[in-house]
């Protein structure tokens, strides 16, 4: 006996949607309203070809698989259609913006209601873009609830520039703690209280180790990380309690680790060669200290920013493959379906099902 997988090719079929008109006789004599026409499904799309089937296929090949839309059009030609990419892009954009646009700004209402979020940003290129480059740079930012949240949601928000006023902006009326890098923009962000990710500390010293020293674990950068990883191997022994219990072990646990830390910081911060790699790991954590240490305060809050560097990643391997947003709309069509797609993932369902969101 043996065991074999067969795959079994998609098939691609055209339909033929007909309305008929019925006619009521006896009506028509007494002069009523004698015609009645049988109401197919709304149309995805006015005076378009496209199913709900047919779009989101197209949307997880791009968003998940990461496979650009000119090699979609080789496809469909396989399968003996002619759909132009430029048909597919209008599909996408005209799908987003008239159906699933809609919840995304309902998960923005329900993202701003919780306590406790993650943002990050990263670059973006965009065609067409107006008073703009097509080589310059636009930025595409994330914004997610936190681990511990009831409601996992993902928000992704496709921006012009870097600008804080656009974080600012998205987050307007939000009060609560805000998980992020040092990035200056995120200052323009009022009455939020700033979570500064422990990640990029680490970082900054792993970055700083000497690649041609036989024995690093003498050096600043090692002693500097292994601070650095103490933080992250408690934090990994406390991730199953409460958050009221978090808090306590925290500042049983971590706090003595936090102010060695900074005490070695100050011994060594001025004997190192100015803008070394070693002198930015040190200065990031002297100037940020307070802000580094403010996850401290809740047992909700988060010693880094993964959260949010994990729920850009998708966007970033994409990226890589079909490389640009041909235009503005595109970009903001393209944040609308990462934003349901990494939510839904957030949330346990699979993609491959995932056609109920336009359906």
């Amino acid at each position: 006996m043996r065991s074999e997988i067969e795959y079994i090719p998609a098939i691609m079929k055209l339909v033929h949607i007909y309305e008929e008109n019925c006619e009521c006789r006896i009506c028509r004599k007494e002069e009523r309203t004698y015609l009645k026409q049988a109401k197919a499904d709304t149309q995805l799309l006015q005076h378009s070809m496209a199913s709900p089937s047919s779009v989101v296929w197209t949307m997880y090949q791009k968003y998940v698989n990461h496979v650009p839309l000119y090699r979609q059009e080789k496809d469909w030609q396989n399968l003996g259609m002619e759909i132009k990419r430029s048909t597919l892009s209008n599909w996408i954009i005209k799908t987003s913006d008239e159906w699933l646009h809609k919840i995304a700004i309902r998960l923005h209402e329900e993202l701003l209601k919780d306590n406790y979020l993650h943002a990050d940003e990263t670059p973006i290129q965009v065609m067409n873009e107006e008073g703009k480059k097509n080589t310059a740079k636009s930025y595409m930012w994330v914004y997610t609830t936190s681990s511990h949240s009831s409601k996992q949601i993902r928000i992704f928000e496709y921006s012009s520039g870097r600008a804080g006023v656009n974080a600012a902006d998205f987050l307007d009326g939000y009060n609560g703690y805000l998980h992020t890098d040092d990035y200056k923009g995120y200052g323009k962000i009022e009455g939020v209280t700033r979570c500064l990710c422990w990640s990029h500390a680490r970082r900054y010293f792993t970055d700083a180790i000497p690649k041609d020293i036989k024995s690093p674990e003498a050096t600043l950068p090692t002693q500097g990380l292994a601070y650095c990883n103490k933080l992250f191997e408690i934090e990994e022994k406390l991730k199953n309690l409460s958050p009221e219990d978090r808090k306590e072990e925290r500042l049983k646990l971590e706090k003595p680790v936090l102010e060695t830390f900074g005490s070695w910081v100050d011994l060594n911060i001025n004997g190192v060669l100015a803008k070394s790699k070693i002198d930015q790991a040190l200065q990031y954590v002297k100037n940020q200290q307070s802000s580094l240490m403010t996850y401290l305060e809740n047992g909700n809050c988060e010693i880094s920013n993964s959260l949010a560097e994990n729920s850009i990643r998708p966007f970033t391997v994409g990226r890589k493959n079909w490389l640009f947003a041909g235009s503005p709309k595109g970009a903001t069509a393209s944040a609308t379906v990462y934003t349901l797609g990494e939510t839904a993932k957030a949330n346990g369902l699979n993609l491959t099902t995932f056609t109920c969101c336009i359906t």
